[in-house]
């Protein structure tokens, strides 16, 4: 990533979320950013009856296939794997609606010669970076590691995987900013997961 560009990203992610009225400190529906920025979104099982035979769909590959942009013109949508977890999808959608936001080309998903995966790291990075801060601001990284809250209990209230919030937090550098700092960290999330300022 260029220099400069997490800086960069968490402002977007803290521009979008006020879009959305959202607080820092509260849970990003990457669902509804969708809706907000008009990008439609399909589930694999939606394609049932179009690729019955298909492995992902049969389950020996269910695991193989997150998300993908597909573009038409200028419209995107998004292909979501609904056979994973909910945490999953969350982070899935909101790494392929940072590809939006980030103004990404796009790329065939195939090499034509070799039929192996067109990965561009820097692309791939930029898009996970963003997609993390949307769902957990580094506010909400701080106040969790301040208050000492449970990580499982963070991740749910965020809607998001105890591995998307312990990398936010270590991203962010939560841990060694709250022990170099006492001062004190507005209070994020309270048992029921809900978020009060």
């Amino acid at each position: 990533m260029e220099r400069g560009f997490k800086a960069y990203a968490t402002r977007l992610a803290l521009d979008v979320r006020a879009e959305l009225g959202l607080a820092a400190l509260e849970p990003l529906d990457p669902w509804l950013l969708a809706d907000h920025l008009e990008i439609g979104i399909d589930t694999v099982s939606s394609f049932r009856d179009e690729a019955p035979r298909s492995r992902v769909l049969g389950g020996s590959e269910r695991a193989a296939f997150s998300a993908v942009t597909v573009l038409d013109g200028p419209r995107r949508r998004i292909v979501v794997n609904d056979f994973h977890s909910l945490s999953r999808q969350t982070n899935s959608i909101a790494h392929e609606l940072s590809h939006g936001l980030l103004m990404h080309p796009p790329a065939p998903p195939f090499d034509p010669r070799t039929m192996l995966r067109i990965h561009v790291p820097v692309i791939e990075q930029e898009a996970s970076y963003l997609g993390g801060a949307l769902l957990v601001t580094e506010a909400a990284a701080l106040a969790v590691v301040a208050n000492g809250y449970n990580i499982r209990e963070a991740a749910d209230h965020f809607g998001v995987s105890e591995r998307l919030m312990r990398w936010r937090i270590n991203m962010t550098g939560a841990a060694k900013r709250i022990a170099r700092s006492r001062r004190p960290v507005p209070k994020a999330i309270r048992p029921g997961y809900s978020a009060v300022d």
